[in-house]
């Protein structure tokens, strides 16, 4: 890629006052792809200061233009959108399969709403008591996105913030940086005004924490790691700045036994094992009423012998590697403290999958006869691992989704509708799923507890970069 190495600040591709190199490794081989150059303070400081002089001009441009600009990164990211289903099978290692229809492809339909509440964003309004109320753009927001979504994660965030009027800096995660620079050429083509989108690359404990930090940053948005987010909010809690935070989650998925087992225990191990379970919001703690859950045991086993370990650059639905070194390490760990407390491994186990050498392949793992004490009921793993714990009665189904940190997104299996109301109603989660169904682009997505603040998509995304501001008359 030309502009590895460089940064995006004011426009232009430049290179940076940091002499600091991270290996970009492809997951799959342990190759290295290329080299990024890891921000300074002083790259980061570059970067908020073109924001900044740029905000004074951007906050005032009108919708219609930025309606423009967004249709021409529309227009742009489709044509180039091979080069990104390609680039995250890379540096990611999801399969060529999955990258090409869901991870791109998040980043067209997040887009194309964004568009459409765009339109339907009421900057002004007349409140029922009779005042003005003005929605303004909040200022310079610091973007810090993840590696497992990389570019849905970066469209959530840069696109609502230079919809509403605001300049940023996008900090993409320096495992995989390389759809984020394409990402950057996309924008300066579609000719957003210099200055309103910047780029650094950089590693959190630097370029993260000298955004969160900055005086002349007004929010920050940051999805990843609970552990992170933590320390985002602490350094940002000397300016006031505005947080909004996607982080982890350990979702219950309650599989009632009025279920066609076959189906939703099937879809319940496949929905784990996507993107190789490295999704915050994955079914990974499987609640199953007890008086199916031998033969759902069962089903799982199957269903989890059939998963298959590959090449993520062939074709097919089988699972890819994990990013890095640092997650097959730390999945490993939970993996082997799940069977050193005594969980029984249906499938899979500790290690890399047979006639695996190079790559970061983990076996797909279920474990059954957990309980929710278990640290792989209780800690986020992040990898292909699926939890499954008996429960006798509806509220003690209630009891165990509950009994978590976490509180992103949590699951119903049960064809029921009156059952599956009452219960998504008693759960601690900003999002239910029923019976298979996936979060729509434009329905605001986020958590409870310590999955985070805020939420992200549609209307609710856009207003999160807002101000209100009230206009009192006589």
């Amino acid at each position: 890629m030309d502009n590895a190495g460089k940064f995006y600040i004011n426009g232009k591709w430049v290179d940076p006052i940091s002499s600091e190199k991270m290996d970009v490794i492809n997951p799959a081989t342990e190759e290295v792809i290329t080299q990024i150059t890891l921000a300074s303070e002083e790259d980061v400081d570059l970067a908020v200061a073109a924001a900044k002089r740029a905000f004074e001009s951007y906050s005032q441009t009108t919708l219609e233009q930025r309606l423009g600009w967004l249709e021409n990164l529309l227009a742009i990211y489709k044509r180039r959108y091979g080069e990104v289903a390609d680039t995250i099978t890379t540096e990611l290692g999801a399969p060529t399969t999955m990258s090409h229809e869901q991870q791109a492809a998040a980043g067209t339909a997040h887009l194309e709403d964004f568009i459409v509440a765009l339109k339907k964003l009421k900057t002004e309004e007349i409140l029922y008591n009779g005042e003005l109320l003005l929605r303004e753009p909040i200022g310079v927001c610091g973007l810090i996105t993840p590696w497992n979504w990389p570019i849905n994660q970066i469209v959530l965030k840069v696109i609502p913030a230079l919809a509403t009027g605001c300049t940023c800096v996008l900090k993409p995660s320096e495992f995989t940086p390389l759809n984020a620079m394409l990402y950057a050429e996309m924008i300066h083509e579609a000719g957003f005004p210099a200055g309103a989108f910047n780029m650094v690359q950089g590693a959190g404990p630097v370029a993260g924490a000298t955004l969160s930090r900055h005086p002349d940053i007004t929010m920050m948005s940051f999805t990843g790691s609970t552990r992170a987010g933590k320390a985002i909010t602490k350094d940002a809690s000397e300016n006031i700045k505005r947080v909004t935070l996607e982080l982890g989650g350990k979702s219950p998925n309650i599989v009632f036994d009025d279920v066609d087992i076959e189906d939703r225990i099937a879809w319940s191990v496949n929905a784990v094992f996507n993107n190789s379970g490295q999704t915050c919001d994955a079914p990974t703690r499987m609640l199953v009423q007890r008086s199916i859950y031998d033969d759902a045991v069962k089903v799982a086993k199957r269903v989890g012998e059939q998963a298959s370990v590959g090449d993520p650059t062939k074709e097919g639905g089988h699972i890819g590697p994990l990013v890095s070194h640092i997650q097959f390490d730390r999945v490993q760990t939970l993996i082997q403290a799940g069977i050193d407390e005594g969980a029984t491994v249906l499938v899979g186990g500790a290690g890399k999958p047979d006639d695996t050498n190079e790559g970061y392949f983990v076996k797909p793992t279920i474990f059954a006869d957990v309980n929710n004490n278990m640290r792989i009921a209780r800690e986020e793993i992040f990898g292909p691992v699926v939890s499954m714990i008996p429960f006798d009665t509806e509220e003690e189904a209630i009891e165990i989704a509950n009994d978590t940190p976490y509180g992103l997104a949590a699951y119903i299996q049960t064809p029921d509708a009156k059952k599956a109301d009452r219960v998504a109603r008693k759960l601690r989660a900003g999002m239910v799923l029923l019976n298979g169904s996936s979060p729509l682009a434009g329905s605001p997505f986020g958590g409870y507890k310590q999955s985070g603040n805020g939420r992200e998509g549609g209307l609710f995304g856009l207003e999160d970069f807002m101000e209100i501001k009230m206009i009192h008359k006589l």
